[in-house]
């Protein structure tokens, strides 16, 4: 990506207002039934809090049973935990000035592969993609 072309702002206080396909992924990482129903209850309404200073993100997602927080400069790989909770490393890029792609790299163990994105639309939504094998959960959340 040409870096004179100025990269979105993702800070700000993001509420969940639409999620499709969270237990079909879970479901496709192997998760049983019973951890997939508190999980799905645990996310259904994460608050997601983001500061960006340039290409460096702070995402803090809490819901009503833990808050989870990572940190990463896009072009760098970090380390993080799948959806399921397993280690990986994890590459982010930009794929457009408004929208970072990122592969996971489980550490240990097998799994399908998984990946997620993250969006900023033109009518200022922010689109999460988490993707398990060939299943992609979308997740759509607007600034507070």
């Amino acid at each position: 990506m040409n870096m004179e072309d100025q990269v979105a702002n993702f800070s700000g206080t993001w509420r969940m207002k639409s999620s499709e396909n969270f237990e079909e992924l879970l479901k496709a990482l192997g998760v049983n039934v019973f951890l997939r129903k508190i999980a799905v209850a645990a996310a259904s309404r994460p608050l997601v809090e983001i500061e960006q200073q340039g290409e460096t993100l702070s995402i803090q997602t809490s819901t009503s049973v833990r808050t989870t927080q990572v940190s990463f400069t896009v072009g760098q790989v970090f380390n993080e935990t799948t959806v399921d909770g397993r280690p990986c490393t994890s590459f982010p890029k930009w794929d457009t000035n408004r929208k970072i792609t990122c592969e996971q790299t489980l550490l240990k163990g097998e799994g399908p592969k998984t990946s997620w994105t993250r969006e900023l639309t033109d009518n200022g939504e922010l689109i999460l993609t988490m993707s398990a094998g060939d299943v992609v959960c979308t997740r759509v959340y607007e600034r507070e």
